[in-house]
């Protein structure tokens, strides 16, 4: 099943040798950027050499091919792709963010302990296979089935050949969940041979994040992964959290169990396993494993070797910090007796002393983050203002893992300024701002024009006030985007920013923005088999909210609708109406007459709506049957808008 993201990267990848080419056109590193790099070995505790310990302790193997392929032989991951990471920084690579990815970039299977292992480097994610009693019990599967597949293959090959008795999903993001199909079948999970533990809720907030805006937030991906760039000291070195995404094939194959509290606790395949649930944290649900009777936990996404995010770049709902701090707290109290430490991502951690200390100043960043942020808020600072403020104590700025290789203190504490008070920041003049567009226009004009501005910004970029420029310059490119004079010196700020950046997702957002200046964004339509494949597990409400948000309001217009369709293959029903540009459905039968009703099998229903297969062919044949109006469905398929896959981003 090939999701939207897994067809989003396929395609960025051919963009790779464009951005290559564009890298080698930038200006070499400015003093001011060779100066601010020195500034960072000369402040950092480069001497703590204790994380290189931990995550290459209990190496047992890694794959001897380093491409993982998928079926039509594409390569989907390349785990030699960062071997450039070697050495000392070059000055176009933060030497923080080269450290980083030093560590994220050391792959293969891993003994954490007589009874865990750990695959690592094989994907954004790392996957953990738990020796059972009779099999695997896998925690987190990777990003796709290629990557997933290849891990279990390494741990079967290194450890010998056991079944998967159970899959546990800690959260429901897509790079812990979506290789699920390369270890299991969806047949074996529903005749029950393989059970599949979730976080209650998981699937809604699997839902709503990577299908109901997965569009615009897979676009905004590309950019947040450095997707286009190429794995190298001019463009992407790592992801923060992950040496990168890989671009394989994603599945979903949904939870058969739910965990709804804190400290309820199963045995599976003889494994006692104590839970606690974690809403509201770096998921909308999330929970921690603790594994009691071996003094091990497993923090899943809630601890990580960096600062995370509490509104990621790529769109999201805004997190709580405080609620992220409190269950941190609580896991110290519940867990501090643990002599290991496992994450979804990164390495682990060893010793009862390191894991306090680690679990301590993890909390104590988000909670200063929020209790600061609205100290300040409160004080009458906006977010912007509070962000260009607000800086951790020494004391946790010098714990690497709280340095801001995914998440920043500046991203996250305008993100604590919207999780109470929302993008306003009360200043009547932001009641109706302009378009950029318009807004451009009229700065630029106001500057004196086109000329001027760029002489400003060229000024201060000769001067290392890299940002400066570049706001100049954006109101210049949004002002008229054939300026490629504007464009241009853009792209070489993005360029400076993005090497001085510690955070591997500013520097991936600026290099992306940067190859975007030059060569534009991405193109090719991409049809949406590959999102209904994935979908099609999905329960049925959940299918037409993904339409309701595709409706075009000004298209339906005083157009109004009422359908019915029945599902035999599945005993469903569902009472669709349209009306006042809004889709309403419930699952009912129609309560009253409609346009037409639909009987067709669900799978035939999602070829016609999402890949466009005509249902002609089942009704001539008596697979499908419509009573009414046969023209109904053309009519609301006829209203909906195709999500615009490559929307333009520096550019409009």
């Amino acid at each position: 099943m090939t999701s939207t993201m897994g067809r989003m990267l396929l395609a960025m990848a051919g963009l790779l040798a464009a951005s290559a080419a564009a890298a080698q056109s930038a200006d070499p590193p400015s003093a001011y950027t060779q100066a601010a790099q020195a500034e960072v070995l000369r402040t950092s505790p480069f001497a703590d050499r204790q994380d290189f310990d931990f995550a290459r302790r209990g190496f047992v193997a890694t794959r001897t091919d380093p491409l993982i392929r998928n079926a039509a032989g594409q390569p989907v991951w390349d785990l030699s792709a960062f071997d450039f990471l070697k050495g000392e920084a070059p000055a176009t690579v933060n030497p923080s963010l080269w450290r980083q990815g030093q560590l994220l970039a050391i792959h293969g299977l891993f003994k954490v302990s007589d009874r865990i292992w750990q695959v690592r480097g094989f994907d954004l994610a790392n996957i953990t296979f738990v020796k059972g009693d009779h099999g695997w019990i896998v925690i987190d599967t990777l990003g796709s089935i290629e990557t997933a597949k290849a891990a279990l293959d390494l741990a079967n090959q290194s450890l010998g050949e056991r079944p998967i008795t159970a899959i546990i999903y800690t959260h429901p993001h897509v790079d812990h969940f979506g290789g699920a199909g390369g270890l299991v079948s969806l047949a074996d999970v529903q005749a029950g041979q393989v059970q599949v533990i979730a976080p209650k809720g998981f699937l809604a907030a699997a839902v709503g994040e990577n299908i109901i805006a997965g569009p615009a937030m897979q676009r905004r991906a590309a950019y947040q992964f450095g997707v286009p760039l190429p794995k190298s000291a001019l463009g992407q070195v790592n992801s923060g959290i992950g040496p990168g995404v890989a671009v394989g094939t994603t599945s979903l194959i949904a939870p058969t169990r739910d965990i709804d509290h804190t400290g309820e606790t199963l045995t599976i395949d003889g494994v006692r396993m104590v839970f606690q649930f974690t809403p509201g944290t770096e998921a909308p649900v999330e929970m921690n494993i603790d594994f009691p009777d071996w003094r091990i936990v497993d923090m899943a996404e809630n601890a990580n070797a960096t600062q995370h995010n509490i509104l990621t770049p790529r769109g999201a709902v805004v997190r709580d910090a405080k609620t992220w701090a409190d269950h941190l707290t609580e896991a110290l109290t519940l867990f501090g007796d643990s002599d290991v430490l496992i994450t979804s991502h990164g390495w682990p951690r060893f010793g009862k002393a390191q894991i306090d200390d680690y679990l301590a100043k993890h909390r104590d960043a988000y909670a200063f983050l929020h209790d600061q942020t609205v100290r300040l808020m409160n004080q009458g600072l906006t977010g912007d203002e509070i962000a260009a403020r607000l800086k951790l104590p020494a004391a946790l700025e010098q714990a690497w893992y709280d340095r801001p290789y995914y998440g920043s203190l500046s991203f996250n504490s305008r993100a604590v300024y919207q999780f109470y008070m929302g993008w306003y920041d009360a200043n009547p003049v932001h009641l109706s701002p302009l378009p950029p567009v318009e807004a451009g226009r009229r700065y630029v004009a106001a500057m004196g024009g086109a000329a001027k501005v760029r002489a400003m910004a060229q000024a201060a970029y000769d001067q290392g006030d890299y940002a400066w420029a570049a706001e100049l310059l954006n109101r210049a490119v949004f002002a008229d985007s054939t300026d490629t004079a504007a464009r241009s010196l853009l792209a070489r700020c993005y360029d400076q920013l993005g090497w001085q950046s510690e955070n591997s997702l500013w520097r991936n957002m600026y290099l992306t923005g940067a190859g975007e200046l030059r060569d534009g964004p991405p193109s090719g339509a991409r049809g949406q088999a590959g999102q209904a494949a994935v979908i099609a597990n999905l329960p049925t409400p959940m299918l037409f909210d993904l339409l309701a948000v595709r409706l075009n309001g000004d298209k339906a217009g005083a157009g109004h609708l009422k359908l019915a369709f029945i599902f035999p293959d599945r005993d469903e029903r569902t009472y669709v109406t349209v009306e006042n540009g809004v889709l309403i459905h419930q699952a009912i039968a129609a309560p009253g007459p409609v346009d037409a009703t639909f009987t067709v099998n669900r799978a035939d229903f999602l070829a016609s709506i999402f890949t466009g297969v005509p249902l002609a062919a089942k009704v001539a044949s008596g697979a499908a049957k419509i009573d009414g109006d046969p023209a109904a469905l053309v009519r609301l398929m006829s209203w909906m808008d195709p999500p615009h896959p490559n929307f333009p981003i520096v550019t409009r």
